[in-house]
């Protein structure tokens, strides 16, 4: 019951739909039709491909029957050798063998690969003398038959007598040696005729290839269809020669008259019962679908109006033409005038239109009413809510037939104010260009140089390089000229016409004139080069001629104006007169050459740099002679003066020279420059600050090379320095023997005074015991004062490498009852292997002068302790001595510690010859001694050693 509902529903569902029903009918039909069509098609396809199968194995057999003929046609000449190698009767038995093996062309002997036998010998005489075991497209095959033992068919090759064949060749062997070949040539030509003999080759295309054992690609020998390569296609392979036999349908129409005619009536019947099926059934659909389609139609056209009203991008309105009240107006129409919905209906178009735009709207309406237009257009004002004015274009259409009654009309509100605004815009600047072109101080051309880009497009010299274009026209002068001939001149202004020294416009409008002389050919040639290259601008100088025949030199600015970039319609050309310019330029380069030439003869670099970075601008060529470097180098680095100033002079003289320019004096200084081969050169440097708006701007000066003045003054300072040393010790010497002496002097003339007064003898003998004494004293000082001269005169002064710990124990033992009978203690801090480079005796006096006298001037109330300690100061060898004693008063006696004779305690021990020795020692080894004491607490002593 089920299955029958179902049914009953599928056709009523067909009756429903006419159309489908008869699609159906068809496609059943024709599903019935196709089926016995393909069956039909298969058998004829299967039994034509069947014929072709059993047709390219006839072939095949063709072949191999002619194979075995020519194998035992080389058999049979192979037996005509005898046991020395040699054929008999080999020309009768080949001859015999021909005649009845008629595709055989020819026979051959080939012992030891060489062609020595052939049959017959006329036309194959090239054959002869052939060594196929060495030629490179018979060796392989060769060597494979004799490998196998058994006979093999090359080819079809190219032979060497002439045309193509294939070649067989049966190895023959005596006594278990390869003795060479027995051959036969098949003329391929002769093969295929006799294979082919029965087949139809007006259905079938036969292609016979072989893979070439050299290159291991398929070749074929027959010419190639390529017509047919989709066809169907059967093949074999014939082992003898590795040949590939195809067979491939010409044409492959299995669908014979007798199948196709069926088939196609059997769908045409398909369709006409189809068909049929729908004109029954498509009646009483039509009706019913009609009416739904008429009601849809309504529908769609109201949602679509309504939504085209509401979500339009322009402004809608609905007008009563009668009253100008709005009826309807969209969101958009709205938005544009900021009145509401509401707010519109209440109002007429013309309340907001703007009262010069009244008369003409309420015209076009007036025209519309009367039928006299069916619809316009106009660009009018409105006043929005806001009391703004904006520009609309307004289309009105009435919404009532012709010879109705009008009820209401449809305006379509499009906003142009930024358009309008644009325009307005663009009026300005229109007026304003016109104005700065008429009236510009420079001559100005309005051209269209479009002609020109087209004829450069013709010679196919656009977006070629510079040069090759350049060569162009330098090669083809008459094409320059053709080239000017083409430039319009759109407009030109008041100036240009005083600069060409015209009356009117259009004297200049035709012709290019002042661009198209000899003289100034190359400038328009850039021109050309610049339009080829799709410049936009040109900035360039030329000399032209003008109307007067007068050289001229102008500045030739040439810009496309905006928007004319591809077609070059609108080019504005300025041609600036700079002839007054360039005669300025020319000498002031005359006189710059002159000053420079005068600058590099004077004897010291020039020069001149910034006031703020000292970035260098000019520098003479003096430099290269005194400084060693070219201006070019110079002048690469903007830190290049400060840069080579001798380091120990660079902050000063820096800092100086920026004091000097902040305070706007002229100054002068010397420093030291590193020459380019790295010697020191003494600079004199003389500065002039250049002023401007109380503003030092640059600076200029004068180095001189005073290196040899320099020199000069530091050998007389040296020298100066040594004569006051000398002068000075000289005087404090002086002072010292007259100081020294006088007192010894005195003493003695005093005691020989009191003898030669003295009457008594005993009185004489205390005097004269006195006088040894003052005399004995004399001689003493007449020692140290010879000692002193020694030291200072360095006589017999030698260095030597000594350990210093030594000399410190040696010192040590000889104070040995000093140190014993004041109980000291000496701490010494020295590495064993310290060794210096010193005057032995010299170390020994000074180690002697001062342990002795740390122990000598001991504090009373303390043991005496006496550190000695190796240093390393500002990489000089220090030996420090410090103790523990009474100390010096630096305060009262820091000028006289090293003075001769001088003390500083009322120890009875005390001469004051010691230290000064000490001294004078040290300073003729080059050293230096300081002290540092604190009474009551110690002193220390550093002596610097070199």
């Amino acid at each position: 019951m089920t299955s029958k509902n179902y049914r009953l529903k599928f056709f009523r569902w067909l009756i429903a739909k006419p159309k489908t029903a008869g699609l159906f009918t068809f496609l059943l039909l024709s599903t019935i039709v196709g089926f016995i069509g393909f069956q039909q098609y298969k058998i004829v396809k299967d039994d034509e491909q069947l014929v072709m199968k059993n047709t390219l194995h006839v072939i095949h057999q063709n072949i191999e029957q002619s194979l075995k003929n020519s194998y035992t046609s080389t058999l049979t000449v192979a037996l005509t050798i005898n046991d020395q190698g040699i054929p008999e009767n080999f020309d009768t038995i080949s001859k015999k063998l021909l005649h009845s093996n008629l595709p055989l062309s020819a026979i051959q002997l080939v012992p030891k690969g060489v062609v020595k036998y052939v049959y017959p010998m006329k036309g194959n005489e090239a054959a002869i003398g052939l060594n196929i075991l060495e030629t490179p497209y018979l060796k392989e095959e060769a060597l494979q038959s004799i490998k196998n033992q058994k006979m093999y068919f090359a080819g079809p090759i190219k032979l060497k007598q002439g045309g193509t064949g294939i070649v067989g060749r049966l190895p023959v062997f005596q006594g278990g040696d390869f003795w060479g070949f027995s051959a036969v040539i098949i003329k391929l030509k002769e093969l295929l005729q006799t294979s082919l003999a029965y087949v139809d080759l007006s259905k079938y295309y036969f292609q016979f290839s072989k893979i070439d054992p050299t290159t291991k690609k398929e070749v074929y020998f027959l010419p190639i269809e390529n017509n047919f390569a989709n066809n169907y296609s059967v093949s074999l392979v014939v082992p003898d020669g590795n040949w590939k036999l195809a067979l491939t349908a010409k044409q492959q129409n299995y669908l014979t008259a007798a199948m196709l005619i069926p088939t196609i009536l059997g769908l045409f019947l398909a369709a006409l019962f189809g068909f049929l099926i729908t004109l029954i059934l498509k009646k009483p659909a039509e009706l019913q679908l009609l009416i739904n389609q008429q009601a849809e139609k309504l529908l769609k056209s109201e949602i679509k109006f309504k939504t085209i009203f509401d979500q339009a991008a322009v402004g809608i309105t609905n007008v009563d033409p009668i009253s100008g009240k709005f009826i309807e107006a969209n969101n958009q129409f709205c938005e544009l005038v900021g009145f509401t919905q509401q707010e519109l209906k209440e109002k007429t178009y013309q309340s907001i239109t703007h009262p010069d735009d009244l008369a003409n709207d309420e015209n076009n309406i007036s025209k519309i009413k009367q039928g006299l237009i069916r619809n316009y257009s106009i660009e009018k004002r409105y006043i929005t809510k806001e009391g703004n004015i904006i520009w609309v274009n307004l289309s009105v259409s009435p919404l009532w037939n012709e010879n109705e009654k009008p009820t209401s009309t449809i305006a379509v509100t499009q906003d142009i104010t930024l358009r309008k605004e644009a325009e307005e815009l663009v009026k300005k600047t229109e007026n304003r260009y016109k104005g700065i072109f008429e009236d510009s101080p420079l001559p100005l051309w309005e051209e269209d140089f479009s002609e020109v880009k087209k004829n450069l497009e013709v010679l196919g010299l656009m977006h070629k390089s510079e040069e090759e274009v350049t060569a162009y026209f330098q090669q083809n002068p008459n094409e320059t000229k053709k080239c000017s001939a083409l430039v319009k001149v759109i407009n030109v202004n008041q100036e240009c016409l005083r600069f060409n020294k015209v009356d009117n416009k259009e004297a200049l409008r035709m012709s290019l004139s002042p661009f198209i002389h000899e003289e100034s050919i190359a400038t328009f040639v850039q021109q050309l080069v610049a339009i080829t290259q799709e410049k936009k601008k040109l900035n360039l100088e030329a000399i032209i001629i003008d109307n007067e025949n007068q050289f001229r030199n102008i500045n030739l600015r040439w810009n496309i104006i905006s928007g004319y970039e591809d077609t070059l319609e609108r080019v504005i050309v300025s041609t600036e007169d700079i002839t007054e310019r360039k005669n300025t330029e020319k000498k002031i380069i005359d006189s710059q050459k002159q000053i420079e030439s005068l600058i590099n003869t004077i004897d010291g670099i020039v020069w001149e740099c910034d006031s703020k970075s000292f970035c260098f601008s000019f520098i003479s060529k003096k430099v290269e002679r005194i400084l060693g470097y070219t201006p070019e180098e110079w002048l690469a680095s903007p830190t290049f003066w400060a840069d080579h100033i001798y380091p120990e002079d660079r902050e000063s003289t820096v800092n100086y020279c920026i004091l000097k320019t902040n305070q706007q004096l002229n100054h002068d200084f010397e420093y030291r420059m590193i020459a380019k081969n790295g010697s020191i050169v003494w600079l004199k440097d003389i500065v002039n600050v250049v002023v401007e708006n109380d503003n030092s701007i640059s600076l200029r000066g004068i180095m001189i090379d005073i290196t040899k003045n320099k020199e000069s003054e530091e050998d007389l300072n040296n020298s100066f320095n040594l004569v006051t040393e000398q002068n000075k010790r000289l005087l404090n010497f002086s002072y010292i023997v007259s100081h020294n002496l006088r007192s010894h002097t005195s003493n003695i003339t005093s005691i020989i005074s009191l003898i030669e007064m003295s009457d008594s003898e005993e009185e004489k003998t205390d005097l004269l015991l006195l006088l040894k004494s003052v005399s004995n004293s004399l001689n003493e000082t007449m020692l140290h004062l010879n000692e002193v001269i020694n030291i200072r005169n360095n006589i017999g002064l030698v260095s030597e490498s000594v350990n210093l710990n030594q000399y410190i124990e040696a010192a040590q033992n000889v104070l040995s009852e000093q140190i014993t009978a004041k109980k000291a203690t000496i701490l010494t801090q020295i590495p064993r292997d310290v060794v210096v480079n010193y005057n032995p005796a010299y170390l020994e006096s000074v180690l002697y002068n001062i342990l002795s006298n740390s122990i000598r001037y001991s504090h009373p109330d303390r043991l005496p302790i006496i550190n000695i300690k190796w240093l390393i100061e500002d990489e000089m060898n220090v030996l420090q001595i410090s103790d523990n004693g009474i100390g010096i008063d630096l305060v009262k006696n820091a000028d006289k510690i090293f003075g001769m004779y001088k003390t500083f305690s009322n120890n009875p021990e005390s001469k004051g010859i010691g230290l000064f020795i000490t001294k004078n020692q040290i300073d003729a080894m080059n050293g230096a001694i300081t002290v540092n004491s604190i009474p009551n607490e110690g002193t220390t002593f550093k002596i610097y050693i070199r």
